[in-house]
């Protein structure tokens, strides 16, 4: 094995290692922040700049500038660090590609809502969950919070782990940053309201396009996973290719209806947005009630199935020399 290889193996086990280990603490600038301040003051210029029926075409700016000025700036940053010693370049990489991916974050996230719900505390509870999630959450009850939470854990696996870490192993840095500059348009813009459905079109579409696969193999490692864990692996195989394409993000619902088939419970139903009622279609078979320990079993999938895909990525660059981005 070539030094390509292990540098390229070191930086992608060194990012995921730095994420678990760390997080994203609130004390270092993280990019996505920058990201969402440079697509606030776009989408401003394009409002001052262009007519409202000129929107649907300008919006097409918004991921090329943003998502394509992510990739060119973390590639001249790289280029600069690695000209000035390659060590330097490599442990930009790895702490650049662990900015994108959030597998720390999102198990933090439901274990605070799980040690809550534990505490019989349901009004924080409900308040940590808010934070997560678009729904309202100040009338759930315990198995409406433990759906939430779920939910959230599990279709986020893809654009929280699986994508980032997918396009950092294709393209390093400048790809994985460019996938969550994608993302994080998503996010801001990608909505089908009256202010963005015009505007924000191109940043949905995109973002679809580019957890397509992710989400995808995101579904067949969550059906390992649950294998690999003693859960309901068949059932999380066979729910996921009857559920999967109710939902309505072409994508969420592979990792959603994958889980809820792994653990034996049902997703989906009710959810209120600004005081309105929106059905999401079942996902699973409600074997038992959901309970909260279900947090902590979705959030030992998002860990497994985090670790194998770390471990497929290494072999891959193994295999192909380190050729794939150094």
């Amino acid at each position: 094995m070539g030094g390509a290889a292990l540098t390229a193996m070191a930086v992608l086990a060194g990012a995921f290692a730095l994420d678990l280990l760390i997080g994203d603490p609130r004390w270092i600038p993280h990019p996505v922040i920058q990201m969402g301040k440079a697509i606030k003051a776009l989408e401003n210029g394009i409002r001052r700049q262009f007519r409202p029926e000129q929107f649907k075409l300008a919006g097409i700016l918004l991921p090329v500038v943003v998502a394509g000025g992510a990739l060119i700036v973390t590639w001249a940053l790289l280029k600069v660090l690695n000209a000035i010693h390659p060590w330097l370049g490599w442990a930009a990489e790895a702490v650049l590609i662990a900015t994108t991916i959030a597998v720390k974050g999102l198990k933090d996230a439901g274990m605070e809502v799980y040690r809550h719900l534990a505490a019989g505390d349901l009004p924080a509870a409900r308040r940590s969950l808010g934070m997560i999630v678009g729904r309202e959450t100040s009338h759930l009850d315990e198995p409406e919070i433990v759906r939430g939470t779920v939910e959230t854990v599990a279709e986020n696996i893809v654009d929280a782990v699986i994508s980032p870490l997918l396009y950092a192993l294709i393209g390093g840095a400048p790809l994985a940053m460019a996938y969550r500059a994608v993302n994080t348009l998503d996010s801001m813009v990608g909505y089908k309201n009256e202010k963005y459905i015009h505007l924000g079109w191109a940043s949905a579409r995109l973002d679809d396009i580019a957890n397509w696969i992710p989400a995808r193999l995101t579904a067949l490692l969550l059906t390992a996973s649950a294998f690999i864990l003693r859960m309901k692996g068949r059932r999380a195989w066979r729910t996921m290719r009857r559920d999967a394409r109710k939902h309505p993000s072409p994508n969420s619902g592979f990792p959603e209806s994958t889980v809820a088939g792994a653990l034996g419970i049902r997703l989906g139903g009710v959810n209120v947005y600004h005081g309105v009622e929106s059905f999401r279609a079942y996902m699973g078979d409600a074997l038992r009630p959901m309970e909260s320990r279900d947090i902590l079993l979705a959030n030992r999938l998002l860990l497994t199935v985090s670790v194998l895909f770390v471990l497929l990525a290494l072999l891959a660059v193994w295999a192909a020399g380190g050729a794939l981005w150094t």
